[in-house]
């Protein structure tokens, strides 16, 4: 029964903003690394973010200045907050968990459009 589920997604014109949200459920969330990937169709599904229990993040150098990653614990939710939305930044995004190898999930997707 665990479960990642996004919000958010949606049609923005470039330059606009958009806030995603991962909604977990089913397992310990505060013990778990939370990350954002996008993937386009036919191709290699890529990191965007993540950030660690304790508040690390790293970025992508695409998105590094312009996307922030955040998680409140209390609510058991992640997000991406992106800014300056650019046409290449239009795929589909995905919200993971990962505490080691054995366990990991991923959320179902949810589609960005950057269209003027």
């Amino acid at each position: 029964q665990v479960q990642l589920v996004e919000s958010g997604g949606g049609l923005v014109q470039p330059g606009g903003s958009l806030r995603l949200s991962c909604a977990a459920s089913g397992f310990t969330f505060t013990r778990y690394r939370m990350s954002w990937y996008r993937q386009a169709p036919g191709k290699q599904r890529n990191l965007v973010t993540a950030i660690t229990s304790g508040g690390m993040t790293n970025y992508a150098d695409s998105v590094k200045g312009r996307f922030t990653i955040s998680r409140d614990n209390a609510k058991n939710t992640v997000y991406l907050q992106m800014d300056t939305l650019k046409l290449e930044d239009a795929t589909v995004y995905y919200c993971k968990a990962d505490a080691d190898i054995l366990r990991m999930y991923w959320g179902q997707g949810t589609q960005v459009t950057v269209s003027s």
